[in-house]
């Protein structure tokens, strides 16, 4: 049977929306859009450094 009162001591609210928004912006996180435009930019400078062009 479940406990109430221990589960009401363990309960932590959850973060309210702009909370939550200023944790998630807080960390840097990289996503795949961040990812290929790093990548896109690594290749167009050794396109260049090569001499050839992209």
């Amino acid at each position: 049977m479940i406990n109430f009162e221990e589960e009401l001591k363990n309960f932590k609210p959850s973060l309210e929306v702009e909370e939550a928004e200023q944790a998630i912006y807080n960390h840097e996180l990289v996503d795949m859009t961040d990812m290929m435009q790093e990548m896109l930019r690594e290749f167009k400078q050794e396109m260049q450094m090569s001499g050839r062009e992209a």
